[in-house]
């Protein structure tokens, strides 16, 4: 058994599922790797996806309703921008928590996975996604042949922990997001996965229902979005893992087009 074929067999993914409308689905899997290797690529990338850092921050994210009037405000930089969140008391959700969780991997990163909030085991390491629901991300990451900390970055629409792991509170949301539009506007993604309702409806600015935002490619300020399933949702209901092996098809297509 190889190892893509384990990794599969992990998600109850295999034999291989393939979309039988999508042509050309299993050679942009196979060509993930090339997708972030290719120098000429990445000058390119990094030529297209180049940010005026002197255009107003209110304008770039004005499609966003849910911004925080202060994001403007934010350092500039990644370093003044990761002491901000830590010494960040704006809402109550810091009180209850052991730390905030900033968000790891790749400061350059093509692929931006974004899930809710930090769970226990997030809480207590500092670090996004190292419960059961990371190693099942980690798997999910492995199978389109991307490896956390390499061309991928990882963060949460919430920056510390809520009570008993609840979703976060709109204000909560209206509060932490500018820091994750901070991060975004820095590594300049080629795509964004969001993980669940929570982050698929902070991100879009607007209320939906997860089948109804899944297998659609989404905007956030012309960086395209896919929706999928929470991992912690996939342990809960592991039959949806086979949804989940779709949207991921899906976005590794939408990167290899870029």
């Amino acid at each position: 058994m190889d190892r893509n074929e384990a990794v599969l067999r992990e998600l109850n993914l295999y034999p291989q599922w393939v979309r039988r409308d999508v042509p050309g689905q299993s050679e942009a899997i196979n060509n993930v790797g090339a997708i972030h290797e290719s120098p000429a690529q990445t000058g390119a990338m990094n030529t297209d996806r180049a940010i005026d850092e002197t255009t107003s921050h209110s304008t770039r994210l004005s499609k966003n309703d849910n911004q925080a009037a202060g994001y403007h405000e934010l350092p500039l930089h990644w370093p003044e921008l990761k002491q901000q969140v830590r010494d960040c008391t704006a809402c109550k959700l810091r009180a209850g928590c052991t730390q905030t969780v900033f968000g790891v991997g790749d400061e350059q990163a093509e692929w931006l996975f974004v899930g809710e909030g930090p769970g226990a085991d997030e809480d207590a390491q500092g670090e996004p996604f190292v419960g059961q629901a990371g190693k099942l991300l980690d798997n999910m990451l492995l199978a389109i042949k991307l490896r956390r900390g390499r061309n991928v970055y990882i963060a949460n629409i919430v920056k510390c922990r809520p009570p008993n792991n609840r979703a976060p509170a709109a204000d909560e949301i209206a509060t932490c997001l500018p820091y994750l539009q901070r991060q975004i506007a820095l590594i300049k993604p080629k795509l964004i996965v969001a993980l669940g309702k929570t982050a698929a409806t902070a991100l879009l600015g607007r209320d939906a229902t997860l089948a109804s935002l899944r297998g659609t490619l989404h905007d956030f300020n012309g960086i395209p979005l896919v929706v999928t399933y929470h991992p912690a949702y996939l342990l809960r209901s592991p039959m949806e893992k086979a949804k989940a092996w779709q949207d991921l098809c899906f976005a590794v297509q939408t990167v290899h087009q870029k």
